[in-house]
């Protein structure tokens, strides 16, 4: 499992991206993570799927909701994560109003997860490989902060325990 002092690694995510007139997008926009992170401190959070009620009702939320307060605490950049392609993940993020706050990016192949070692296994109940709920906040593409949560808890995710480590970083 990463842990923190490693870096991130290189694997291929995706993120919806949409060009405001006549409805046209770009549609995906696939990147590699290392490249990504270089150079940036980013307040990353992972969930198993989007649109879940816990997610939608309270971390995706708090993130939105302290987009500025993670600016003023030097955060350049957050990354909400989870085992869904980029356009449920667009789709997510245009329901929860992130445009301009919170990147919504899609680990549609669990690739990030499986590299991580942050994996959770709901093939029996249907929903495949997923993402276990984690936070973590990065330098330069370096793990300096991580809290993954037990099943069944919803502690470590939200928003305000990112920004306390990060404002003392």
């Amino acid at each position: 499992m990463i842990k923190v002092g490693d870096s991130l690694p290189s694997a291929t995510l995706s993120e919806f991206v949409a060009v405001e007139g006549n409805g046209c997008s770009l549609g995906p926009n696939a990147f590699d993570v290392s490249k990504e992170a270089a150079g940036k401190t980013i307040a990353l959070f992972a969930v198993p799927g989007a649109f879940t009620p816990t997610c939608s009702a309270k971390h995706l939320p708090g993130y939105v909701e302290k987009a500025e307060a993670f600016k003023a605490a030097g955060v350049d950049e957050i990354w909400c994560l989870a085992v869904n392609d980029a356009f449920v993940m667009g789709a997510w993020g245009k329901d929860q109003h992130t445009e301009g706050k919170v990147r919504m990016i899609g680990d549609g192949d669990a690739a990030f997860a499986k590299a991580t070692g942050l994996t959770l296994d709901l093939n029996g109940k249907g929903l495949g490989l997923r993402s276990n709920r984690y936070s973590m906040l990065v330098k330069d593409g370096k793990v300096v902060q991580l809290n993954v949560e037990a099943p069944g808890q919803f502690t470590v995710s939200d928003a305000d325990t990112i920004l306390a480590q990060a404002k003392q970083a």
